[in-house]
């Protein structure tokens, strides 16, 4: 494997990692914005545009674009987060000058009023429909009242005020700001021919204009409030726990990992056999979140409304134990096995690199091979885990609950 990188004039960062022994390619637009850029006027405007942008352009209609995709038998797709926006697609090799030809595109919507409009109401069916998932909700919300009135507690949906509100001015001038070339990586995995790519890139994007970018980002140890709201029609106590953690760029994030898995892995964890193998709770997990300047560590329990209190003290009792004991060198062995074997089969295909790959340059600007991350995680020794406890306290938590109507 090779690695390459070029920076257009305007700031476009163009990486690939190139494998000519990969029998399919992946291409894919980092963009470094996402619901925590936003203000609350205009929260979930991110999340928004991420579907606008399949809507076409100037030249293409929303089924056009679709065609243009469909024809290349492209596994494609976007996602928006609190911090980025992500475009991919996983193509034959043969495809992949055509399927970037297009995501470059798209990178320029035309963004009319009249999908505006029609779009609105998808988004604002699809923030009703999360919010008929407890599990979902739950875990909005606590990030929420976490984060308190930091950014990252901005929800990715926004809510239906919030879009009710938006008004397509307001979308293509955020969209001006944040999707400037030099807020964006263009990122290539598998076999492809990194000239060409590179060619297409410099013709479709050169012309974008440069932009002043900023980002809040410092750090949050969190509210520590505790917060719980009935709902109707809930047969089950939902909770969600957040506590600090360290950044993306933070070394100790290989670290935090393994506490999460140590912790509240759906198999094996000192969760699951505390809580869901005693039939205490149907699902207990945790994992850490590593974030642009800040991180955190989430938990989600469900239970019945009865086992709430027990369960909830069985937890507090889970983390003293850590804080008092920390870990033992049979639970870290065995997490690391599982964060490497999800690691090692997930880069086996292009389309896991390209995501590590763009991933790596959006918070480390750094090209870290698949061994490089594996020998991190190797090197974790059980008083690196262990001082991260202490450092942190997992166990002092933000927590939001959503259940039925309490009785008596």
């Amino acid at each position: 494997m090779e690695f390459k990188k070029e920076r257009l004039a305007n700031g476009l960062v163009i990486i690939g990692e190139v494998n000519n022994r990969a029998r399919s390619a992946a291409v894919g637009f980092f963009v470094k914005t996402g619901s925590r850029d936003e203000t609350k006027q205009i929260n979930g405007v991110s999340h928004f545009l991420e579907h606008m942008l399949f809507k076409g352009t100037e030249k293409l209609s929303a089924f056009e674009v679709n065609e243009a995709f469909d024809r290349t038998g492209a596994q494609f797709n976007a996602f928006t987060s609190e911090e980025n926006t992500v475009f991919y697609a996983a193509v034959l090799p043969e495809y992949l000058v055509e399927v970037t030809e297009l995501w470059i595109g798209l990178m320029r919507p035309a963004l009319r009023d009249d999908d505006f409009n029609i779009e609105k109401n998808v988004i604002k069916e699809e923030i009703a429909m999360y919010k008929d998932l407890p599990s979902f909700d739950v875990m909005d919300r606590c990030r929420r009242l976490h984060f308190d009135s930091h950014p990252c507690g901005n929800s990715v949906l926004g809510s239906e005020g919030s879009i009710g509100n938006l008004t397509a001015e307001q979308m293509r001038d955020y969209f001006a700001r944040r999707y400037a070339p030099n807020n964006m990586v263009l990122a290539c995995a598998g076999d492809f021919d990194w000239k060409r790519i590179c060619s297409i890139a410099a013709s479709g994007c050169s012309r974008w204009q440069k932009q002043v970018t900023e980002r809040e980002l410092q750090d949050h140890r969190g509210s520590k409030k505790k917060k719980r709201v009935e709902k109707p029609n809930l047969s089950r106590e939902h909770i969600c726990l957040m506590s600090p953690g360290v950044s993306a760029q933070d070394p100790r994030r290989f670290a935090s990992s393994l506490l999460g898995v140590i912790v509240g892995d759906d198999v094996g964890s000192r969760f699951f056999w505390e809580l869901v193998d005693k039939a205490l709770a149907e699902t207990a997990t945790m994992q850490f979140g590593a974030m642009d300047g800040t991180g955190a560590f989430c938990s989600y329990i469900r239970c019945s409304s009865e086992n709430a209190t027990k369960v909830l003290d069985i937890i507090r009792g889970i983390f003293e134990s850590l804080s008092k004991s920390g870990v033992t060198e049979d639970e870290l062995r065995k997490a690391k096995n599982k964060i490497l074997s999800a690691l090692v089969i997930k880069n086996e295909l292009p389309m896991g690199r390209l995501v590590d790959l763009g991933s790596n340059w959006i918070y480390l600007e750094q090209y870290r091979i698949i061994e490089d991350d594996i020998n991190a995680v190797k090197a974790v020794t059980v008083d690196d885990v262990n001082l991260l406890i202490e450092q942190f306290n997992p166990g002092d938590f933000t927590q939001f609950s959503i259940g039925p109507a309490q009785t008596g």
